[in-house]
């Protein structure tokens, strides 16, 4: 039985996530009502739709919590991923997705829409058969599943994007394994949002798995030329070796762009395959087009680029986190706990004004810079990502100027956030214990007051032994950085 659109409950899953908090925007622009899960809602509050969603904190993996996120919905919208969970992501996207549909059964959900990808090639990645799997285990109950698969995803912010534009940045002549002219059908953001907006409004469940793909079918390599083109650059030279697996080659995208290894894997394991939408699962007769036609390449690339040049990039790729070591996974304070904590606290006394020197610790990070000491800012990063495997610090900002909570910051994500008072970063490099990095801002005796506290929560002997080795470069950093924060914030006044 159909409901009426405007009596229909929304959840969408994965909404801290680069398509997931998109989607939730256009729905919540639309006044539908809507219901997200989320492992951590502090995470999503800086969204400015926060406040007109209502939020489920909990994880797909609890039944408990699947229970109460699916009550009372009509249509839920299933962007879950688990490719940065080891080896044994797919049995584990499997599990999670089976799950998931019996509780939706239970809780009598019209409607599943998922987003996976493109798998038509016999020639197909781990990742991509993941994908499939995940739809196959969705259709495991009564309900309805419409499953959309979508290749390359153009979007600012999105990481097969980011990959794209940093390779063509910064490789004029590039070596590359033969799977660069395999084709593929992108889609652009807008368009792939158009249809999951679309089967929203659907006026009965359906049951059917559809390729969703732009006007154009390439190559990747013929993308890096388009780039290339649009973004004011010579023509790429590009020189085929069969020698670059799947795996040398996300070591090496992991090298070059701000897409870490561990994720670069899967999405190059996806270049494997020829990925182009089979006519044959056209969703056209259902869904038409939309009026204006789908976006092409060039506009899609043009689009994303104005986004990153204006600093409207709404999520990126980044917003979901990465996966730590058990130990880092408690963001809670420690004193808590009885816990050991080590401080590094360092506090200054101006007389520029309190707004001055919080634009300038909003502003931190990223091409901005660390106010000083930026080399070891920078070797720092570099050991997290090439000897640890961490994110490391390319990872960048989403906004040059202004940061909200939950988003990535460098090696940093942002924690807590109050505007014009106090900043909380906790570290997502790889450390034996849990870190924090704060500034607070206020105003004593007409004079402006700045503390910035360094907290780490050491793990066993060897978290405190690392502490130590690194406390001279405290001694060398930390005042450096207050020191112009103050400076930078008196020049701008």
């Amino acid at each position: 039985m159909s409901m009426p659109n405007q009596n229909r409950k929304y959840l969408v899953t994965g909404a801290s996530g680069y398509v997931g908090g998109r989607l939730v925007r256009t729905l919540v622009e639309e006044n539908n009502d809507v219901r997200i899960l989320v492992r951590d809602k502090y995470k999503i509050l800086g969204q400015p739709w926060a406040s007109k969603v209502d939020i489920c904190e909990g994880s797909a993996e609890n039944i408990a919590d699947m229970d109460r996120a699916l009550t009372g919905v009509h249509t839920a919208f299933y962007l879950l991923h688990s490719i940065n969970l080891g080896p044994n992501f797919d049995e584990i996207e499997s599990q999670m997705a089976k799950n998931f549909a019996q509780a939706a059964e239970r809780a009598g959900v019209s409607q599943i829409v998922y987003l996976g990808g493109i798998a038509n090639d016999v020639n197909i990645s781990k990742h991509l058969a993941s994908r499939a799997m995940t739809g196959q285990s969705l259709a495991t109950t009564s309900v309805a599943v419409m499953e959309l698969r979508a290749g390359i995803i153009i979007g600012s912010g999105s990481a097969s994007f980011e990959m794209l534009r940093h390779l063509t940045h910064r490789l004029p002549i590039m070596t590359t394994p033969k799977w660069v002219m395999n084709k593929t059908h992108p889609i652009a953001i807008r368009d792939v949002l158009y249809y999951l907006k679309a089967a929203a409004k659907l006026e009965t469940p359906v049951n059917r798995v559809f390729d969703i793909g732009g006007p154009e079918v390439l190559s990747y390599a013929d993308m890096m030329q388009k780039f290339a083109k649009l973004s004011g650059l010579k023509k790429r030279w590009i020189i085929k070796v069969p020698v670059l697996t799947p795996g040398l080659s996300s070591l090496w995208i992991g090298l070059v762009t701000p897409v870490p290894t561990a994720l670069a894997r899967p999405l190059v394991g996806s270049l494997i395959s020829e990925v182009v939408a089979d006519p044959a699962k056209s969703i056209d007769a259902l869904i038409p087009k939309p009026a204006e036609g789908l976006i092409d390449v060039e506009n899609a690339i043009s689009l994303a680029l104005s986004k990153i040049t204006t600093h409207g990039v709404e999520t990126r790729w980044s917003d979901a986190a990465m996966p730590m070591a058990p130990w880092q996974k408690a963001q809670g304070d420690p004193e808590w706990a009885g816990e050991m904590v080590l401080r590094d606290r360092r506090e200054t006394i101006t007389d520029v004004p309190a707004k001055k020197v919080w634009q300038q610790i909003e502003r931190i990070g990223g091409d901005n810079g660390w106010f000083g000491s930026d080399f070891l800012w920078w070797a720092r990063g570099v050991l997290d990502r090439f000897l640890f495997g961490g994110v490391g610090l390319r990872r960048g900002r989403r906004d040059p100027d202004f940061l909200r909570v939950g988003e990535s910051l460098d090696f940093w994500r942002v924690d807590e956030l109050e505007p014009g008072v106090r900043l909380k970063l906790y570290a997502e490099m790889v450390l034996p214990g849990k870190a924090w990095l704060e500034f607070t801002v206020s105003t004593v005796n007409g004079k402006t007051k700045i503390v910035q506290e360094a907290t780490f929560n050491p793990r066993g002997l060897g978290g405190q032994m690392y502490w130590y080795a690194v406390a001279p470069f405290h001694f060398f950093v930390f005042p450096t950085m207050l020191r112009n924060i103050v400076k930078k914030a008196r020049s701008s006044a």
